[in-house]
């Protein structure tokens, strides 16, 4: 193709507002340069995504495609937002079954140049190569994160939890980043060794059928895991620079941020600590109890986004403990509906993010330069965690290694560490540091013009019609 020529890039992530939101950041990116974007989802989840700005949304074509009904999921759950936890799996199921009309729309496509995608649709590299269209297996986890995923060709013994508290076998430097025994019992099952197809199994056949990787990272983040990825499968890795979330702003605003922003604007500058754990993480009871009881005794102003459960089918509803919210209302306020994260991070009131160590949510508090303190709880979570904790830049609260329990007193003492105390103060600079790595747009920019340079050099050659 010439090196002018317009693409048309197909993209079908997985079914989680964490997955969806990066996808779109970057097919906002790459609009922005003129290409044409076919953004592949169900019905509901399309709807609820943010609104695009009009210079791109001519560019942005949202395919609508209906999910299948599964026994087990209710008809409204679309996202993994919608489901409690040991749900996701039927999600999943419902997922494999839009393998057809996946595949009846590619087949209409026929000026499509190459489909992104991530693990859960482990069949969709067949397909595409079966029509000529180049597939980018496309990570929004981490370099690091992603390099846990055994290649096509090595051997991977590990069969146990503790199996994977050490770094796989095909690491060649020396690291810290491993997940705690904890972390990994807690989706070791359906994460590692699911009944029917593990999320490891499936990323595993999404990295061997792929034509090439792209990371949600950059060369200045983690270079060493980003070459170790392109050693260890063979095939081209494209970082496409850290994504952060932007919004396109109505210039209407919303009422339950003018609310938020009243109380933040009372507060004193780089006081407060945010408390969110994304649209998937839900604390059990006695975890929310011991955060309530240590914000409590943190003295700390705090803002707290609250999901008490996770969709209609979730009937395990979490309460703060009694008489909570009446002894902290000069102290802090907990918001139990829908909240502006970008820009409540973005308010000068706030200082600190206990965070659940989710990317998305890493990234947006780094963009601002807010402090982290770390609580995992799902998934990515935990490599996140000690890639943060190994650059100085999060600092995670103490923990049980095998249960992960915590005290509401590690709770208070690790939120004053990194808001005030003197110990505490490398996290709080080292944030500062790494700002300018996370909110540079012309650095993003280029990223993205690499990535595009990539996928017009390795575009479509043909096409095979039944």
């Amino acid at each position: 193709m010439a090196g002018s020529s317009k693409l048309h890039i197909a993209m079908f992530p997985w079914l989680a507002f964490g997955h969806m939101i990066p996808y779109l950041e970057l097919a906002k990116l790459i609009a922005q340069k003129g290409h044409k974007i076919s953004f592949i989802s169900t019905p509901r989840n399309t709807d609820r995504l943010p609104k695009l700005h009009p210079s791109i949304s001519p560019l942005i074509t949202f395919v609508k495609l209906s999910l299948p009904q599964v026994e087990n999921l209710s008809k409204d759950a679309e996202a993994t937002a919608d489901v409690p936890y040991d749900k996701v799996q039927y999600l999943k199921q419902a997922c494999d079954d839009l393998k057809e009309p996946l595949s009846k729309f590619l087949e209409t496509c026929d000026d499509l140049d190459c489909i992104l995608f991530y693990f859960a649709p482990y069949w969709l590299p067949d397909i595409a190569t079966s029509l000529g269209i180049p597939s980018v297996f496309f990570s929004i986890f981490t370099a690091a994160m992603l390099s846990y995923v055994k290649p096509a060709s090595g051997i991977d013994d590990r069969s146990k939890p503790e199996d994977f508290t050490i770094p796989p076998k095909w690491v060649t430097f020396p690291t810290n980043v491993v997940f705690r025994l904890f972390e990994v019992l807690r989706i070791f099952y359906q994460t590692l060794a699911g009944n029917v197809v593990s999320d490891l199994y499936r990323t595993q056949e999404g990295i061997k059928g792929c034509d090439m990787i792209a990371v949600r990272s950059c060369m200045e983040f983690e270079p060493e895991w980003l070459q170790l990825l392109e050693e260890i499968h063979g095939k081209p890795v494209i970082p496409v620079g850290v994504l952060a979330t932007t919004v396109y702003d109505t210039g209407v605003e919303n009422e339950a941020w003018r609310s938020i922003k009243d109380w933040l604007d009372k507060q004193k500058q780089g006081s407060v600590v945010y408390i969110a754990f994304g649209s998937e993480a839900k604390p059990s009871q006695v975890e929310l109890t011991e955060i309530a009881l240590g914000l409590e005794l943190s003295g700390l102003p705090f803002f707290w986004v609250l999901r008490k459960h996770r969709g209609s089918a979730d009937t395990e509803l979490i309460e703060l403990p009694e008489g909570f919210e009446e002894r902290t209302k000069a102290q802090g306020l907990v918001w139990t509906s829908w909240a502006p994260q970008l820009k409540i991070l973005a308010h000068d009131s706030v200082g600190g993010f206990l965070t659940h160590s989710g990317w998305s949510s890493v990234v947006e508090a780094l963009q601002h330069a807010r402090a982290l303190i770390l609580l995992t709880f799902l998934a990515d979570q935990g490599i996140n965690a000690r890639v943060l904790e190994d650059k100085k830049m999060g600092y995670s609260i103490p923990r049980n290694e095998k249960n992960g329990y915590f005290t509401r007193d590690s709770v208070a003492e690790s939120l004053r560490l990194v808001m005030e105390k003197e110990e505490g103060k490398i996290y709080r600079d080292k944030v500062k540091e790494m700002k300018p790595l996370f909110a540079d747009k012309d650095r993003q920019d280029k990223y993205v013009d690499k990535l595009v340079d990539h996928l017009r050099s390795h575009g479509r050659t043909k096409k095979i019609k039944n």
